[in-house]
């Protein structure tokens, strides 16, 4: 066997070693479905359609800025970047799962290849303080209000952690990844009200093609207003989406979150 071919095997090795899994979670699987009214991804669990928290944050976020970055490079080539990130994401992020469950995948294509050398960087800096986890690409929901899917749950320097996997074809500022931040405390949030527990920091590990790892750690007085803010985008979304009977019936307020 030659040293490319040694080397070859121990870095597909590396993605089949796996994390030891904690069961203490009881995560239930729902189902990911297109609203054919409204065109938006929604949850439907116990037969309840949930909105998804990437549509409550894109349906309320300020688009200003997307508009000004198509009108520089183009529709067609904005298009172009947003089809070629959105696979790379998907294909780094089937490595990563794969190597927490412990399974062996390989992606020969040379988008595979650039996101299989992406996840070993997370891997070889961002998991390995994972001791444990409970559960990969875990479905969580706040009864009644929102749905969505985490990349892990797990115990991080032994703290229960929420975890989300990000490509980005550049570095990131932290001014520039709010969404990042209100869809971890979003998360944190439904699996506290959901599983009793009590998450105090989220992760968001990015990565780029060119393999430059960012770590973004959300925590503390931090968590707690992104939760706050979180709580204003899904009032705000409600008010686009819902007449104020409606709203009412749904709506959580300042004042409930505060006494949870």
């Amino acid at each position: 066997m030659s040293e490319e071919d040694i080397k070859e095997y121990h870095d597909l090795d590396k993605l089949k070693l796996g994390i030891k899994k904690n069961s203490k979670y009881s995560y239930i699987q729902g189902k990911q479905i297109t609203d054919h009214g409204s065109g938006t991804r929604v949850y439907d669990i116990d037969n309840s359609r949930l909105p998804s928290v990437t549509t409550i944050l894109g349906a309320t976020k300020n688009k200003q800025f997307l508009k000004d970055w198509k009108a520089k490079v183009g529709e067609q080539q904005a298009e172009r970047i947003k089809n070629l990130s959105s696979s790379r994401g998907t294909a780094m992020h089937k490595f990563l799962e794969s190597y927490v469950q412990g399974v062996g995948y390989d992606d020969l294509t040379e988008l595979g290849q650039t996101a299989k050398a992406m996840a070993e960087k997370v891997i070889d800096v961002g998991l390995t303080p994972v001791e444990e986890y409970f559960g990969s690409e875990v479905m969580l929901y706040y009864p009644g209000l929102y749905a969505g899917s985490t990349d892990l749950v797990c115990l991080h320097n032994d703290m229960e952690t929420v975890v989300d996997f990000k490509q980005s074809n550049r570095p990131k500022k932290k001014e520039w990844i709010e969404d990042y931040y209100l869809q971890i405390a979003a998360y944190c949030m439904a699996h506290d009200y959901v599983h009793g527990s009590n998450i105090k920091q989220g992760i968001i590990m990015v990565c780029t093609p060119d393999l430059y790892y960012q770590e973004f750690k959300v925590d503390g007085a931090e968590l707690r207003q992104a939760k706050h803010r979180f709580l204003k985008r899904l009032d705000m979304y409600h008010d686009l989406k819902f007449d104020e009977k409606e709203k009412a019936n749904v709506k959580i307020t300042e004042e409930d979150f505060n006494a949870r």
